[in-house]
């Protein structure tokens, strides 16, 4: 069974506005040589449905990744958090795990950890396996913005029967500092769900389902999530995984001790959550054509979220496998009115088969929906294939996307060009400034749980301390 279209009709949660108003403009020439990025873990991968990823406390970022062991044998499987000191480009890992999150001589990028600053600067680690056991795994660093030291490893089980894997930390400054983990798989239902910590991480304490799907088999919405760190988390997700399902993206988000529509319209209380996911305001209807999957959500300068994601378009009624040779980039924007949302990029192919509907990914820009990064192995304006001058082969290449004119269009200038290895799911965290301070993986991509990759990174002037 290719997929199940049993979302497709308009229910409670309808858009409040779909406009296909976004688009390529085209692809700026190659002028300057591209700059080098810098190494900043020699071996490490990441899935895209954690976050915090990457924070940047002062002057230092910090960043998680899962090592495949490719040069160290003894890295094999192990969480690490990544310490960048932004004035000199100095990087030092550090191991999180202190026990296997899966099962012997296995890795897999899904492990990676989510970071949240706590009111004293100390940072908050939490991680899992992916669907490896119940526990969530979890540790505080010793000083405030230094991911060099940290606490002993803590174990949280949200009960006996979970089967837990991503993590995704914020911090409601209303709510007396609370840290919400929302992760996935309590009581081994496989939906979103929900944790808190009232004393900055040292304990936690389990909340229920967030988003319920009734079904006949067994699947799982998957989220984006975004918060303004004071009182709003937002969630943008699809129905199921696009293998199993046409899906549509919808947007809700909690605050003050419930889900909202997004016209600020009261579901009910987080301890229920919703009861399937078309109670939430729809922002794209998919189809057996158009298939659905949320890859990045970042709010504006007014704190109204955008989300980035991709859609298969050339796998109707096929088995896996044998699509996902095309994929689109869309960009969707709330108002205060409604959704803004349209393509805006050619994505490429699928990364490996098997997995039809991963692509190279895209970063937003926090604070600014007319940015943003994304990996494709096609032209962003046109879809020809991108062959690189140097091997001969094609590769995934990092693009920069800003809007032009009225931001209904947007211009790509490339940030790597002619690559003999891959560049994938690059990151933008958030900084004081909104600089452009851009991570992303760079080797080879077989699996996730199979790769060869490194961490590199731009740093801009303005973090740098550069003239």
């Amino acid at each position: 069974m290719r997929r199940v279209g049993a979302w497709r009709a308009f229910g409670a949660g309808a858009a409040l506005l779909v406009a296909a108003s976004l688009s390529a403009q085209g692809v700026a020439p190659a002028s300057a040589p591209l700059p080098t990025p810098l190494v900043l873990n020699d071996d490490g991968g990441w899935c895209w449905f954690q976050d915090e990823r990457a924070l940047v406390i002062g002057t230092r970022l910090v960043f998680g990744s899962v090592a495949a062991g490719r040069r160290d044998a003894s890295r094999r499987g192990m969480v690490e958090a990544t310490s960048v000191d932004l004035k000199t480009g100095k990087a030092a890992a550090f191991r999180l795990s202190a026990t296997p999150v899966e099962r012997p001589d296995r890795y897999d990028d899904h492990d990676t950890a989510a970071f949240v600053a706590r009111d004293d600067a100390r940072l908050v680690a939490v991680w899992a396996g992916h669907g490896f056991d119940n526990r969530i795994l979890s540790r505080v660093s010793t000083r405030p913005g230094d991911a060099s030291a940290w606490s002993d490893e803590r174990v949280f089980v949200p009960s006996p029967g979970s089967s837990v894997t991503y993590s995704n930390l914020f911090r409601l400054a209303s709510e007396r500092g609370r840290i919400y983990d929302f992760f996935r798989g309590l009581d081994n239902r496989f939906k979103p769900s929900v944790a808190w910590s009232d004393d900055g991480g040292e304990t936690w304490t389990k909340g229920g389902v967030v988003i319920e799907v009734p079904a006949q088999f067994r699947h799982r919405p998957y989220v984006k999530y975004a918060s303004n760190g004071h009182d709003t988390v937002h969630l943008v997700y699809t129905e199921g995984h696009p293998r199993d399902f046409d899906n549509s993206l919808y947007h809700v988000y909690y605050r003050a001790g419930a889900l909202h529509r997004s016209d600020g319209t009261a579901i009910r209380p987080l301890a229920e959550g919703l009861r399937d996911p078309v109670e939430g305001t729809r922002i794209f209807e998919g189809d057996a054509r158009n298939v659905a999957w949320v890859a990045d959500v970042e709010l504006d300068a007014q704190a109204f979220p955008f989300a980035a994601y991709s859609v298969q378009k050339d796998s109707a009624g096929l088995p896996p496998r044998q699509g996902g040779a095309d994929h689109r980039y869309r960009l969707a924007r709330f108002t205060g009115r409604g959704w803004e949302d349209g393509e805006i990029a050619y994505a490429g192919s699928r990364l490996y088969a098997g997995e039809d509907d991963y692509t190279g990914g895209v970063a937003l820009v926090p604070g600014d929906s007319s940015r943003v990064f994304i990996s494709t192995d096609t032209d962003p304006a046109t879809g020809a294939p991108l062959v690189s001058g140097r091997d001969g082969q094609r590769h995934y290449e990092i693009f920069r996307g800003e809007a032009k004119g009225t931001g209904r269009r947007f211009e790509w200038t490339a940030v790597t060009r002619d690559s003999t290895a891959d560049n994938l799911r690059p990151i933008v965290p958030r900084t004081e400034r909104a600089s452009e301070l851009v991570l992303w993986l760079r080797g080879r991509y077989r699996s996730y749980t199979d790769y060869d990759l490194e961490v590199v990174g731009l740093i801009p002037k303005d973090l740098s301390g550069t003239k």
